[in-house]
Parts: C-alpha cells; structure tokens; sequence
C-alpha cells in the first residue's frame, strides 16, 4: 500500500495483508488483517514505529525508499510479537546505526525472538521522553494488552497516540482512517474478543492511565486509524466491564438430532421471556462470531450429545476456548443427552475451572426425550430467567 501521510513529518506504512484467512493459525480473519508501522520526521532523528510482519518486509522496505530516507535513527519496537517486530532485522541491515527502542521486557523478548544484538538497544523507562527536534515522544507502558512488555507512544506536538495491539482491529482496507465506522468496530470487537478479553482487569487500568493524554488521534498496528479516539475507548471500556447483557450464548452440536430439537426448543422458551439467545452450531460456526457474543453474555450454556461417555472433541475444544478467554458471564448451564451412560458433565465442568460463574443444574435427557423430560428444557429457561433478573438485566 502507498505511503500514507497523517499529519506533517508524520506518515503511515500498512501493508494490507488481504489474504490471511487465520491468525496464530486460529483466529479466522474474513476481512484479512494489515499491519502499520508508522515513520516520523524530527528535525534532528527519523523514527520507526513498529515493523511489520516478516512475510510482508519487502513491502515495508519499498515504503521506506519511497519516503527516501537515508537513515533511521530509531526503531520503537512496542510490541515483541513477529507480526510487528519481524521486520526489524532487515531494517537493521538496510540501516545499521539504528538503535532499537523498546523496555527491559522487550529488549528480552526482541533478543529471543527476532535475535537483535545485546548493543543495538536503547531501553527506555515508563513515562520516558525522547525529543528528536520539533516532536516529543513520550513512551507510556501499557501491559498486559496482551503482552507483558506492550507500550505506546504519544507524539505529544501532533497528538497522536500509537497504541501498536491496543484498540487494534483485523481489517485489510484502503481506508486509512475509520470512515466505515460500522465495518471498523465489528473489526475492533472481534479482535477484542479474540486477544483481549482475558486481559480485561489491565485493559481498565491503561485505559484511565492514557484517557488524561491530550490526543486527537488513536494510531494502532492493525487496521484503520482513529480521528474519534472516543469511539474505540468509550467501546473498549463496555467490552472490558464486569457488566453483562441479557444474552445467553448457546454453543452446540447435534449428531443426530437430539441436541438440535433441544437447543431449538431451549432458543424460543428464552426468546418468549424476552432474553437474547444466540446458538452457535460449532461445527460450522465461526469461533469469531461467538466470541464476540461472548463478551456480553451473562450466561453460557453448553449442548452436546454424550460421546464415548464423554463430550464430542469440538465441544471440548469450544468449553477449553472459553476457559483460556475467561468471558465475564455470570451463570452456566449444560444441555446433555445420552443413551447407555456419560459423564459429560463433569467433564465439561473439568474444562471450565477458569470461568466464575455459578453453575446452574443441568437438563440431561436420554435419547430424544419424552415431553416430560423435554420440560427441563423449560424448566432451565426459567432458572436463567430469574438469574437475569436477579441483576437486574
């Protein structure tokens, strides 16, 4: 992609990556990714901000020729992981008095992953000022977004804050900023819910350490930029909230019928008491899909048939997903069937030890069900119901 300019001396790199159906090989990606590194002219240094991926350096390269750049004086390397700081050492190479600027965290990482030498860094401190003639940088941790070492960076003249994974978004786009705000947050949520749910506690303490920076505008590492900063944190102090909505989540599968006549029946008994029920059939589901429903769940109910007296391996896989992202929903139920016996249940609830939800008996129906068995169902949709209200959803 062109280079791209955000104010004067200020410019964006994207390289769009339009292709890439999936992240860390699990994260499907319907509209790609890109990843952004930005440069910026001082009247006494030229600054690098992030890198790019290493399947997309020769772009990053060419972008850096186009601006005719002589020299790089710094690389500020926000962020560790090789989709921004793969390309650092073919930039080395192209400029080899560079000095890479990162903190004691990411010297250590930079110096694993991508193998930087010990004397190529310039480690720097929180709250930590570089002036590099006319711009001011001031570099301010924000860990656990969703690294230990991640920080950002506020060009205090201009009033740009780059933010590198923090309020990023999966979208490969011609955009540079955040026109199609409709498009662009459904980008930003689904990345919320991919990367960033576990880390929700940090996200709300760098959010109310960055809100008092007077900034105009939001610069990530993966897609648009931001002109309206409000929109992205006023969003990302919703997604990070112990707050929950009245939705029930219900991911599923069905061997041969039963679970689908249960979760159907299951969907319209908390349809009629007014509670937004989204079934996710995990075969064919797109595991981004449902963890953006996660995020506002206040209850997640699991339905499987039994399998080898255990659950169905894409259950378990959807239960130990759910685990490692921690949703903050506050109740959790099962919908099971059987035959000749199983112990789905306490398997599931072995898979689920991270989530703190108080756990609602389940409903277990053998084989297809008799009308009074099937009344559990009903009997489950009430109990959820009544949780719901208890606060006050």
């Amino acid at each position: 992609m062109a280079v791209q300019k955000i104010k004067e001396d200020v410019f964006s790199l994207r390289a769009n990556d339009w292709d890439r159906t999936l992240f860390d090989e699990l994260i499907p990606l319907p509209d790609g990714t890109s990843y952004n590194a930005y440069v910026v002219k001082g009247k006494n240094k030229i600054v690098l901000i992030d890198t790019v991926d290493p399947r997309k350096t020769k772009e990053l390269i060419e972008d850096l020729k186009s601006l005719d750049l002589h020299r790089i004086d710094y690389i500020v390397s926000q962020h560790s992981e090789q989709d921004h700081s793969g390309s650092i050492p073919e930039i080395l190479k192209m400029y080899p008095m560079t000095e890479v600027v990162t903190n004691k965290k990411g010297k250590e990482f930079l110096t694993e992953l991508v193998k930087v030498p010990e004397d190529k860094f310039l480690v720097i401190e929180d709250m930590g000022t570089m002036d590099i003639g006319g711009k001011t940088l001031k570099f301010i941790f924000t860990p656990w977004v969703h690294w230990p070492e991640t920080f950002s960076t506020y060009l205090e003249e201009d009033k740009i804050l780059f933010t590198c994974d923090f309020f990023g978004s999966h979208i490969a786009t011609n955009d540079l900023f955040a026109t199609n705000e409709g498009k662009v947050m459904e980008a930003a949520k689904r990345y919320y819910s991919e990367i960033m749910v576990p880390f929700r506690t940090s996200i709300r303490s760098n959010l109310q350490k960055i809100k008092d920076f007077d900034f105009e505008i939001i610069a990530p590492s993966h897609g648009c930029i931001y002109q309206n900063p409000k929109m992205i944190m006023d969003a990302y102090g919703d997604w990070s909230s112990e707050e929950v909505k009245n939705v029930v989540v219900i991911p599923y599968l069905s061997m041969h019928g039963s679970i689908q006549k249960f979760v159907d029946r299951f969907v319209r008994k908390l349809q009629e008491k007014g509670i937004d029920a989204r079934p996710f059939d995990v075969v064919t589901a797109d595991i981004g899909n449902m963890a953006m429903a996660l995020i506002d769940a206040a209850t997640i109910v699991i339905a499987s048939p039994t399998m080898l007296s255990g659950v169905h391996p894409k259950i378990a896989y959807v239960a130990y997903l759910a685990n490692v992202l921690r949703p903050k929903a506050k109740f959790a139920s099962v919908i099971g069937s059987y035959d000749w016996g199983g112990r789905e249940v306490d398997v599931l609830s072995g898979l689920l030890g991270n989530l703190k939800v108080e756990m609602i008996p389940p409903v277990l129906i053998k084989g297809d069900g008799r009308e009074e068995d099937l009344k559990g169902i009903d009997d489950l949709a009430e109990r959820i119901s009544q949780k719901h209200r208890s606060i006050n959803l």
